[in-house]
């Protein structure tokens, strides 16, 4: 009897230098650094030149990835134009990946056959940072215009976090506000073979190119188990409404068997790593917007939850409320996880074709038994066919 591992679940398929969980100190760490460490005391443009080249930067390396950065910021005619085209009323998700496959097709315009799309190394760093880029523009562009707001220019004087949050709002935030979303970026940047990275992999080992390994990551993070979960929480806040409803409303949701997004992880058994960096940068947000309410109905839906199913609060938990109170609409949610992770995927991407195996895993049929369709006469070259392959299996 074949051992299937559902879901792959255990399944170790590859080495990775970019990530891991180390077990010992149940801490995520980053080429290395843990996690909590570098949201503390690294811009998030410092992580992204640590994802990508294996160390933190200099100074002067710092400065130039700012720089590049910053002429690839704003949003080009066409993309908006191609963002126009999607409906209002569709997901915010589905403006990214369109997006984000226009990019690739004009950057890979008369770059020759599929048999040259996975690029080298230095050209798939550069489309890594030209997305990294791009992207904050495709959010902010996303929520304005559900809004019915025009975009706003970005400015070369803030930096990526400040303006992302210029882009989005159109005035500048307060330095607590910028923090906690650096924070927060840094903190959903990698987590190694997750689903959308995974599909990102799978993609680039046929060689393809890194924009396609990107768009397939951005539709694996779009459902609901992956990147939509923190979406999913800011609507059970809504569902609850205050803190004094908690129980009842936990009550009924058990009674239904309702899967209760933000709580539990594929990884973490003892808790997720990242929440204490995330729920100090949530508590700095309920403070400075003075919004008590928010941190009562916090701290009564974990307690309630964790005493009753002994299942601990993931990322999602405290960064869907800490989104909120910065003023992104929930729809807006996960696109902001794609402008963090990208970072990871493109670091990913670049790794894997370093080192390429096409991923190709096996199956167990479980399906009917060979059968045949009724007065069906195989022609000549089938039957040859079909003794050679016996022939070389005897």
């Amino acid at each position: 009897m074949t051992d299937i591992k559902k879901g792959l679940a255990g399944v170790v398929v590859d080495y990775t230098a970019v990530s891991k969980v180390n077990p010992e100190t149940n801490s995520l760490l980053y080429r290395g650094y843990p996690v909590q460490e570098l949201a503390a005391t690294q811009p998030f443009e410092a992580v992204a030149y640590l994802l990508w080249k294996g160390e933190l930067p200099t100074d002067v390396e710092l400065a130039r990835l700012r720089a590049v950065e910053r002429e690839y910021r704003a949003l080009a005619p066409d993309v908006r134009a191609v963002i126009d085209h999607v409906p209002l009323d569709a997901h915010p998700m589905d403006e990214v990946r369109t997006a984000v496959s226009l990019i690739g097709a004009k950057d890979l315009a008369g770059s020759g056959s599929v048999l040259d799309a996975s690029g080298n190394p230095d050209e798939n760093l550069a489309r890594s940072i030209r997305l990294f880029a791009a992207l904050p523009a495709i959010v902010a562009y996303g929520q304005r215009r559900r809004r019915g707001q025009e975009p706003v220019a970005p400015r070369n004087d803030l930096d990526y976090a400040a303006n992302f949050l210029w882009m989005t709002f159109g005035e500048e935030a307060d330095d607590v506000v910028v923090d906690a979303f650096n924070r927060s970026m840094i903190l959903y940047a990698e987590h190694s073979f997750n689903a959308s990275t995974f599909t990102g992999r799978v993609i680039a080992s046929t060689l393809s190119d890194l924009y396609s390994a990107v768009v397939g990551a951005i539709g694996a993070l779009k459902g609901p188990l992956h990147g939509g979960a923190n979406e999913a929480v800011l609507h059970i806040f809504d569902e609850i409404g205050e803190a004094s409803n908690v129980g009842p409303w936990l009550d009924q949701a058990l009674a239904e068997k309702r899967k209760i997004m933000g709580f539990g992880h594929r990884v973490y058994k003892r808790g997720d790593s990242r929440v204490p960096t995330m729920k100090a940068a949530l508590d700095t947000l309920v403070n400075h917007y003075d919004r008590p309410d928010v941190l009562a109905l916090y701290d009564e839906l974990e307690s309630e939850f964790v005493a009753r199913k002994g299942i601990y609060p993931n990322l999602d938990y405290p960064s869907g409320p800490a989104y909120n109170l910065i003023g992104f609409d929930t729809l807006t949610f996960t696109p902001l996880f794609v402008a963090a992770r990208v970072t990871g995927w493109t670091a990913h991407i670049m790794e894997q074709l370093a080192s390429n195996a096409l991923i190709r895993p096996l199956s167990e049929y479980n399906g009917p038994d060979e059968r045949h369709i009724e007065g069906y006469v195989p022609d000549a070259a089938i039957l040859e066919a079909a003794e050679r392959a016996e022939e070389a299996a005897e």
